[in-house]
């Protein structure tokens, strides 16, 4: 049997993976990278994007992350991501609702609220989710 690779991944609100797989595929903000058992250590900063998890050539996992880290250690791999969700279960429609919704509150804002920037990225953030559903 081949190793394993001991993958979690965690977000400010909850950890929604932890467990055993075969090669994890991240959107690092120098590149794409994937790792398997027992790689190089390294850290490096994320882009969004979506992380894939995969059983041998089988991506059984989609998870989509705004930023964070990702760290290679002996013991497996980390992700500490911004935010991150599962792209199974998430529908179009729901993004598209929750992109209008913070679209009216950053119209309802005066033009030099300070949390103009706050609602902006997170607009710009469900954009990107959108966009990784549609693939």
């Amino acid at each position: 049997m081949a190793d394993k690779l001991h993958f979690s991944l965690v977000s400010p609100a909850r950890e929604l993976f932890s467990g055993e797989v075969d090669h994890v595929i991240a959107p690092g903000t120098e590149g794409e990278f994937g790792v398997l058992a027992n790689h190089a250590p390294f850290m490096t900063t994320l882009k969004n994007g979506i992380v894939r998890v995969l059983e041998g050539d089988s991506v059984t996992m989609r998870i989509f992350v705004r930023g964070g880290f990702a760290d290679v250690t002996p013991d497996g791999l980390t992700i500490l991501a911004e935010e991150a969700r599962d792209l199974d279960g998430i529908k179009t429609e729901e993004i598209t609702s929750e992109l209008e919704a913070t679209l009216l509150k950053m119209q309802a804002l005066d033009k030099d609220d300070t949390s103009r920037a706050t609602l902006q990225a997170h607009y710009d953030y469900l954009e990107s989710l959108r966009a990784a559903l549609a693939h």
